[in-house]
């Protein structure tokens, strides 16, 4: 069993009561989410396919469909990469340890305890990467869904099918987003090997962070305009 102290269990509180708390008031309460920027990006993306309909060249929007692709296929590999420098770091605790120990303020953690903070972030981006990877083959979707469309002038046909893609390419956003939150938590996270109240100051400041750029951002007040 990890030795864990009282620091240790009130900041992983913190960090479950961020992240998760954060998620589902943000993704599953309509009040509050229609706020968000990625509430106002739906409503753009719809437009962007009923565009998208009246064209008769849509290589510019195959091109942007792609160009989502790549950012998400970078983040999903990406992921891959952590988590194998994460194994490797799982399997040599006495290594971890000794880089964390010369940290000022750090408390270095027995090897119990090191395993089970390099397990959490095992899940974080275990989780990241489904999430990414769920995206990416949405964004696949959507752009099949794109070149298959009706030609202009197709009426309701084409009106329903435009709001098809448009469905799937804001599901795609939205797992893009829940996995590039799941990076920022397990950049939070990390902190947590050299100090509990490490993990508790990330986590709000993520969480901070989060809220500003959905809520109170230049960008939000741009496109909800």
């Amino acid at each position: 069993m990890p030795s864990f102290n009282l620091a240790d269990w009130l900041a992983l509180a913190v960090f479950a009561a961020c992240w998760l708390g954060y998620a589902t008031l943000v993704d599953r309460v309509p009040a509050i989410r229609d706020r968000s920027v990625i509430a106002a990006m739906d409503a753009h993306r719809r437009r962007w396919m009923l565009a998208t309909l009246g064209r008769d060249n849509r290589i510019a929007d195959m091109a942007a469909i792609g160009n989502l692709m790549n950012s998400t296929s970078f983040l999903a590999t990406t992921s891959i990469f952590i988590l194998g420098g994460l194994v490797a770091m799982m399997g040599s605790p006495e290594l971890g340890r000794r880089v964390v120990s010369s940290l000022p303020y750090a408390e270095v953690p027995d090897d119990a305890a090191w395993e089970t903070k390099i397990a959490l972030l095992l899940v974080i981006f275990v989780n990241a990467f489904f999430e990414l990877t769920w995206a990416l083959r949405q964004f696949n979707y959507g752009s099949i869904l794109v070149g298959g469309m009706a030609p202009p002038g197709s009426g309701p046909v084409g009106e329903a099918q435009a709001g098809a893609a448009a469905r799937v390419l804001n599901r795609a956003a939205r797992h893009f987003n829940t996995g590039l939150r799941s990076y920022y938590f397990g950049l939070a996270a990390l902190a947590w090997t050299v100090h509990p109240l490490g993990l508790v100051a990330a986590s709000l400041l993520v969480l901070r962070e989060l809220h500003r750029r959905e809520f109170r951002s230049e960008v939000r007040d741009a496109v909800g305009g």
